[in-house]
Formats: structure tokens, C-alpha cells, sequence
């Protein structure tokens, strides 16, 4: 099978993959470029552990081509930190005991970051629904969306300082 190259923008800077024309999104990141924070969980798009932003929307990587991120912006787990310094949605998951097993934690991590750089103080629905694909087996949602709010608070103090997201 003929090999296809892909380039894009990956977590601020351009990468270019040579692949298979069938890899999806999620082999790509993880087999080709080593950014296994990306879960493979269900394969079918059901369950969110694969969730990458994609040019500012929360996507399933699995159910994604990589001929599909052609010149797209894409951001995954990886990319949410700045150096050492977590994101504040990192801090607040780590702060409000949202995280357990840790699975789905980068794919919620992905969905709550998506819902906030575009919308700072979402409602509770908004929050339930943007975390909606993503499934968690061990915290049972509450502290996720604590989480998430915490953050919001956190992101919007910083954003009316100055201090962006």
C-alpha cells in the first residue's frame, strides 16, 4: 500500500508523518510521533479516551483519518501544559481528586479545555455535556465537574487580570 504524507499543526508546531492512507488520527499520534497520553479505549468513538482538539473542537481521534488532519491544528494531552507549569484544568483535576484510575483523564482533560477556551463560565449543562462522550468508570462525574468549574473560575480571575487562559 502507498504511503501518503500528513502535515499539520501539532501541539504549536508543524509536523509532517508519512503513513499508511488507512491510519487513523490515534495510531498516528502514538505510534508515529510517541504521544501516548492519547488512550485507545473503544475504537468506536463511544467512550473518549482518545479525545484530541481538533482546530478548537473536541474530536475522537480514533474514529479520525490522519489524511483528515491535513493542515488542521491539533492538540493533545501533551500539549495543555506550558513546561513544568500545569494547566489550571490540570491542577483543579489533580486539586479536586478527579482523577482515579486515570484512563479517561487526558480525553476529559481534552473536552473540559475545548469547552473553556471558548466559553469561561459555562453552564452545568454545558459542562455535562461537553465531558458527555467521555466515559469515566471510577469517579462517578461529581468531582470531574468540580474540576472543570474550579478551572473556569481560575481561567476567567486570570483572564479579566490580563493573564489570558
Amino acid at each position: 500500500m502507498d504511503r501518503i504524507v500528513v502535515s499539520f499543526i501539532l501541539n504549536g508546531d508543524v509536523v509532517e508523518v508519512s503513513c499508511e492512507p488507512d491510519k487513523m488520527l490515534v495510531d498516528l499520534l502514538r505510534d508515529d510521533l510517541s504521544l501516548t497520553g492519547t488512550k485507545i479505549g473503544c475504537r468506536e468513538g463511544e467512550c473518549g479516551a482518545c479525545t484530541v482538539i481538533m482546530n478548537g473542537q473536541a474530536v475522537n481521534s480514533c474514529l479520525i483519518p490522519a489524511a483528515k488532519a491535513v493542515g488542521k491544528e491539533i492538540e493533545t494531552i501533551e500539549g495543555v501544559a506550558h513546561g513544568r507549569e500545569l494547566h489550571p484544568i490540570q491542577k483543579a483535576f489533580i486539586e479536586k481528586g478527579a482523577i482515579q484510575c486515570g484512563f479517561c483523564t487526558p480525553g476529559m482533560i481534552m473536552s473540559a479545555k475545548a469547552l473553556l477556551d471558548r466559553n469561561l463560565t459555562p453552564s452545568s449543562d454545558e459542562v455535562r455535556e461537553a465531558v458527555g462522550g467521555n466515559v469515566c468508570r471510577c469517579t462517578g462525574y461529581v468531582k470531574i465537574e468540580e474540576a472543570i468549574n474550579d478551572a473556569a473560575s481560575v481561567m476567567c480571575e486570570a483572564a479579566v487580570r490580563g493573564g489570558g487562559k
